[in-house]
């Protein structure tokens, strides 16, 4: 059964970015995001490379409970928070540190008959973000009624996300945190704020608990610089095989569409590798792949499972080269990316479960 196309997971490169993580802020907790399967690459295999984080952090209660059935002891704050009593109870059975961001599951969990005190819950404060979030104004108030239930929760800490901090030099940036200065100040409550792209460029963001997610499979948040320019090694290669060449006359056209069409005799290579593995569509006549050291353009339409090249610069491909498709140091997940009129966040989890995932830990 042939292995392609597959993802590479270099865990070695991982355990290299969180150093690196560490090294922007040595003096913050490191809360790692391994939600939406570790971007792509697999969360249990993942979250093992990474225990020497001090927490995990996820979206959805189920991906919570997921690490939790497979042994893993850290703290885990869920983001989105949980939504019924039931979960309320189970959160605290399990030990897990919701985000708290709506009145009325305040309301719930103040309802709620725990088996024992939640170790933590963070209240996510809106300032400035306008997705997930308490007003300003609330949040003493629901500092005052959760201190006074020590049958509920152990402790507290202040959340916020940023909405800009991509964009360096944001006046946003700073709005968000004066926001949360203020807050700190006043009520003496752990914070965590930074995101992978504050982490690098805001450190007055770090607090006592820095997320960093992105950046620990080895991708840069910034526009204008890859993983390598802030000192991160890509963690995920996708890798497939040419499976078929052909020659093309002057005329012939690509794919669905004919939206390419030879302009003289060439050679073509079909690289089995689609959109039904999570390669962009928005890659037609636009990506690039990598077939024995060069760099080769994709043409025509992406289809379900394959893409057509223009193997007229690599005349020595073969059928069964390897092709890399992403994650090469002359390959990097951003460029294409940015190719795609997208962010590396969305090419790295739109990778699907039929793209077998093998793990190397040099």
């Amino acid at each position: 059964m042939s292995r392609y196309p597959f993802a590479r997971i270099d865990l070695a490169a991982l355990k290299h970015n969180l150093q690196q993580v560490r090294q922007y802020a040595p003096d913050s907790k490191v809360m790692s995001v391994i939600k939406a399967d570790a971007y792509g690459h697999g969360v249990i295999q993942v979250a093992h490379a990474l225990m020497q984080s001090d927490a995990f952090a996820v979206a959805r209660f189920s991906e919570a409970l997921t690490l939790r059935k497979h042994g893993f002891d850290q703290p885990i704050t869920i983001f989105e928070g949980v939504s019924t009593i039931e979960e309320w109870q189970l959160a605290a059975e399990f030990e897990l540190t919701p985000v708290l961001h709506q009145q009325q599951h305040l309301e719930l969990l103040l309802k709620a008959k725990t088996s024992q005190p939640l170790p933590l819950i963070w209240l996510m404060l809106e300032t400035g973000m306008h997705r997930l979030g308490l007003p300003q104004q609330d949040v003493i108030q629901i500092i005052d009624a959760l201190e006074k239930r020590a049958d509920l929760v152990n402790k507290l800490g202040l959340m916020s996300h940023f909405a800009n901090s991509d964009l360096l030099n944001d006046a946003r940036n700073i709005q968000q945190l004066t926001v949360m200065k203020n807050l700190a100040e006043t009520t003496g409550l752990p914070v965590c704020m930074a995101n992978s792209a504050a982490i690098i460029s805001l450190p007055e963001s770090h607090y006592d608990w820095i997320r960093p997610g992105l950046m620990l499979y080895g991708a840069s948040p910034f526009a204008d610089k890859s993983g390598a320019d802030v000192g991160l090694k890509p963690v995920m290669q996708l890798i497939s095989k040419l499976i078929a060449t052909q020659q093309l006359k002057p005329g012939d056209q690509v794919g669905y569409g004919g939206q390419w069409s030879a302009d003289k005799p060439i050679r073509m290579g079909v690289v089995s590798i689609g959109y039904g593995d999570g390669y962009s569509r928005h890659l037609s006549n636009a990506g690039e792949v990598i077939i024995r050291g060069q760099r080769i353009p994709v043409i025509g339409r992406v289809s379900m499972d394959t893409i057509c090249v223009n193997l007229e610069s690599c005349p020595q491909a073969q059928l069964d080269d390897e092709v890399i498709i992403w994650g090469a140091d002359t390959l990097a997940v951003e460029w294409l990316a940015n190719r795609a009129g997208t962010i590396p966040y969305e090419l790295l989890t739109c990778v699907t479960p039929r793209v077998n995932r093998e793990y190397l830990d040099g």
